[in-house]
């Protein structure tokens, strides 16, 4: 039962994660208010959340629920997994840092660098690649 649990917290994790970027690409405008800057980092807040809940859950998976640790810590393709993952982390930082300054901004408009945008694309399609390696390591790919 706590495979399940676990699987399951993972599963709902990855499905908010992408929501919640979903709608903060759509949410994104190249001039916002100060409001329209404070709910994008609320979105951005639960976006963080899931994404711990996602991390959380998978290392649990690894490390003691899943299906032992040699299947995923020798898979190459598990590697690239927690790579694109962890780069998705990486880029989502410099977004937030900027919602997170700008929602208290005292101008009633706020620029947004079209990096921010394109950053959002491009975690948007690598966390696309996931369930592609996610299954092909469930299928074995990676194990010799």
């Amino acid at each position: 039962m706590t495979y399940v649990l676990v699987k399951y917290a993972h599963i709902a994790g990855i499905l908010v994660l992408f929501a919640s970027l979903v709608l903060e690409h759509a949410l994104i405008k190249p001039r916002m208010s100060q409001a329209e800057i404070g709910r994008i980092a609320i979105v951005d807040l639960i976006y963080g959340a899931s994404a711990a809940v996602v991390l959380i859950a998978g290392l649990l998976l690894w490390l003691v629920a899943g299906k032992g640790q040699g299947f995923y810590t020798h898979n190459p393709v598990f590697h690239a997994k927690i790579g694109i993952f962890v780069l998705v982390a990486l880029a989502s930082i410099y977004p937030t840092l900027f919602f997170i300054k700008n929602r208290k901004s005292e101008s009633p408009t706020i620029s947004v660098p079209r990096s921010i945008t394109m950053i959002v694309r491009l975690e948007l399609l690598l966390i696309l690649l996931l369930p592609l390696l996610a299954i092909l390591m469930a299928q074995g790919y990676g194990l010799g």
